[in-house]
């Protein structure tokens, strides 16, 4: 590290100050103390530091005083908070406050070299705000449009980025959750560590502690070797914990300590091994409703939702699916190596109107399945090669159903003033029932057929017809 780079720590005990000097000098840095708050604002009224770590409690008020004065006043100098052992509430606060990290007593000092490592990797000051605030190239694969909603969670990106609290990622599913958490771990200090997904609901619960942990050979039945967990796999980066809702509550438990301790213990180990990892979490769930029905640990819900990072539906930023689709399609085209059609202004006003409920999953499979059927040398896709559903009410389906008090009798099918024109109507508005029925449980389940069928109550091979049938790829 250069020797430009510099330090200020504000503790009231001399022997942490003395400790942290010698620590960080050996690190490269110049290092300048305080005992206090008010010595603390001097030092930054004369000089600007890289890096700040302030005690919780000092004599003449609390450290998030402090972060909160370099939030605003040096929003580039990332302050990390030393907090008691245990103390999760102030560390939590620190984190909503602003800090970049934290680091509690007594401090280890491998820990303690970690986080100043990666607080002096953060980019130059003005680099990701500015890239947040730009469009990515097209076909890039990183989240495209302008429309105001993506301006904002982009800007938004930029600034968790620089920290290394804990993100809660909420959205529906299909909106890109796993590639906004990919964006936060390559825009942040962590970029040139391993991201490490993981689909909480894709492990068996058996099997998730030796997953996550790791686990010592001939801990259990088939432990042939020792294996790492994915929190050893995603150290010194980043670890992502998708549909972090289908946790099951003892491992809830053992992952709040994880991310307490900052240690983890493999299965079949005598001792706890040290990990260093940034934990971003998502889900298509709503958390507070699952920890008001008792179904999620309030706890840890508390320590994951530092931060709420909400990921927008594709309802609502419409004016990106031109952008979008052409990107789409472009990468599709590519991998077929073919040329990419365009889409034509039927086929934007067409999706323009769709309601997404799959969001930008859907797009993608509703372009694949367009441009699979398209011919090679087609130049454009109208909107009759997307093959949208059919609105409800272009089917004939009533706009509401009439109340319960003016038929009290189930009322026909076809009337003789109806002319029998509701009987043509039938079997299309069947299969938007259908079609909507096996959306919601394929969304439901992450596109695990299986699962699909098991909840809509039919045979593999039943939803499987029907998948063709309908033509939902």
């Amino acid at each position: 590290m250069s020797d430009a780079r510099n330090a200020l720590v504000v503790d009231d005990e001399r022997d942490i100050r003395e400790l942290l000097t010698l620590t960080l000098g050996r690190m490269g840095l110049r290092v300048d103390t305080a005992a206090s708050l008010d010595q603390a604002r001097e030092q930054l009224a004369r000089q600007r530091y890289d890096l700040c770590l302030t005690d919780m409690r000092l004599p003449d008020g609390s450290g998030l005083e402090l972060i909160g004065e370099i939030v605003r006043r040096f929003p580039h100098t990332p302050v990390a908070m030393i907090t008691a052992h245990g103390n999760v509430e102030a560390a939590v606060e620190a984190l909503k406050a602003g800090a970049f990290d934290f680091v509690s007593k007594p401090v280890e000092l491998s820990v303690l070299r970690g986080l100043v490592t990666h607080a002096l990797r953060l980019e130059a000051p003005a680099t990701p705000a500015a890239a947040a605030t730009l469009p990515p190239a097209p076909g890039s694969g990183r989240l495209l449009g302008d429309s105001p909603a993506l301006v904002a969670l982009r800007a938004t990106i930029a600034k968790v980025a620089r920290s290394q609290a804990p993100v809660y990622i909420l959205g529906e599913s299909g909106v890109g959750k796993e590639l906004v958490a990919r964006t936060i771990h390559e825009q942040g200090a962590r970029a040139a560590g391993p991201f490490v997904p993981v689909n909480c609901g894709a492990i068996p619960a058996e099997l998730m502690e030796s997953e996550f942990f790791g686990h010592k050979k001939g801990s259990f039945t088939g432990a042939h070797a020792d294996k790492p967990g994915l929190f050893q796999a995603a150290h010194g980066g980043t670890l992502f914990l998708d549909e972090i809702a289908e946790l099951p509550l003892p491992m809830q438990v053992k992952l709040l300590r994880a991310i307490q301790e900052k240690t983890v213990r493999p299965v079949g180990a005598a001792n706890e091994v040290a990990v260093d990892v940034r934990i971003l979490s998502a889900t298509h769930k709503d958390l507070s409703t699952q920890v008001a029905d008792g179904r999620f640990r309030h706890d840890l819900y508390y320590r994951l939702n530092v931060i709420e990072l909400r990921v927008p539906p594709l309802r609502e930023r419409t004016e990106d699916l031109p952008a979008l689709a052409a990107a789409i399609l472009a990468r599709l085209a590519s991998e077929q190596k073919r040329p990419a059609p365009q889409l034509g202004a039927d086929a934007l006003a067409a999706l323009a109107a769709h309601p997404f409920p799959g969001n930008v999953r859907e797009l993608e499979n509703l372009l694949e399945r367009a441009l699979a059927l398209a011919d090679t040398d087609a130049q454009t896709l109208g909107a009759e090669d997307l093959n949208l559903p059919v609105p409800p009410a272009a089917t004939g389906r009533p706009a509401s159903p009439p109340p319960a008090a003016a038929a009290p009798a189930p009322a026909p099918l076809e009337t003789e003033e109806s002319g029998g024109d509701a009987s043509p109507a039938l079997p299309g508005y069947i299969e938007e029932l259908e079609r909507a029925a096996i959306m919601k449980a394929l969304e439901e389940n992450r596109w695990n057929r299986t699962k699909a069928a098991v909840q809509l109550g039919i045979t593999f091979r039943a939803l499987r017809y029907k998948l063709k049938k309908l033509g939902i790829e």
